[in-house]
């Protein structure tokens, strides 16, 4: 019996292709398909579908935020991630929201399904190309280890989804809109981020996420990079 499955990505012609590969191997049926974060959640606790194949680069909430959202309401959700890039934090930002599969775009059609039968089954993959980049700084010693670590595994899933938003420069209004959280428990979650972390600005917040991989540092910061001044 083929598995359900909601595709996600911004990028028609990819959900095309993706949705094509997929209706060919017999194994897949697509479900359901969204081009956004807030969207796909929606749709996913709809729809609960057996697999969920998300982007990483969407609008309103990436493709990590919206798998931690996803994970929040249906725990036992199975996410593969689908990136156009394999550097550390995204890599480690997609497992620690809780996917269990990274794969990256330009893999071949025989690694998609490979990752898709390997999570439908309960099991996890990430791409060739990531294991290698990642065993490789192990075995240098030279993966990021960060001294947030402790403070970072007791926070809970809402917490570390606030936390990526504020360090990718969202306002506590606009992380209140995007999570349907009223803004004082939005500034609530980030005082106490703060306070648990020990740090005492969001320029530290925002260090102590990328150093931890949950975000990927600003293109076009405003205030001179991650560590500017950010609005309330």
């Amino acid at each position: 019996m083929a598995h359900s499955l909601v595709l996600v990505d911004d990028q028609r012609l990819m959900r095309d292709g993706i949705r094509a590969i997929l209706q060919q191997s017999g194994e897949f049926v697509v479900v359901g398909e969204s081009g956004s974060g807030p969207d796909a959640v929606r749709l996913c606790r709809e729809l609960r579908p057996d697999v969920v194949l998300m982007d990483i680069g969407l609008h309103g909430l990436n493709g990590v935020e919206a798998t931690a959202e996803l994970l929040r309401h249906l725990p036992g959700a199975k996410v593969v991630v689908l990136s156009a890039y394999d550097d550390e934090q995204s890599v480690v930002g997609a497992i620690r929201s809780g996917a269990r599969a990274f794969l990256l775009k330009q893999a071949s059609e025989s690694d998609l399904l490979e990752a898709l039968r390997a999570v439908a089954k309960g099991g996890s993959y990430l791409s060739p190309q990531v294991s290698d980049k990642l065993l490789k700084r192990i075995q240098r010693g030279d993966l990021d280890s960060s001294s947030y670590a402790p403070a970072l595994d007791a926070l809970s899933p809402r917490e570390i989804q606030v936390m990526r938003l504020v360090a990718e420069g969202q306002t506590s209004k606009e992380i209140a809109a995007m999570l349907g959280l009223g803004l004082q428990t939005v500034r609530s979650y980030r005082k106490t981020l703060m306070k648990k972390l020990k740090v005492n600005n969001v320029a530290a917040l925002t260090q102590a996420a990328l150093a931890a991989g949950l975000t990927r540092p600003l293109k076009n910061p405003g205030g001179g990079g991650p560590a500017g001044p950010q609005a309330e």
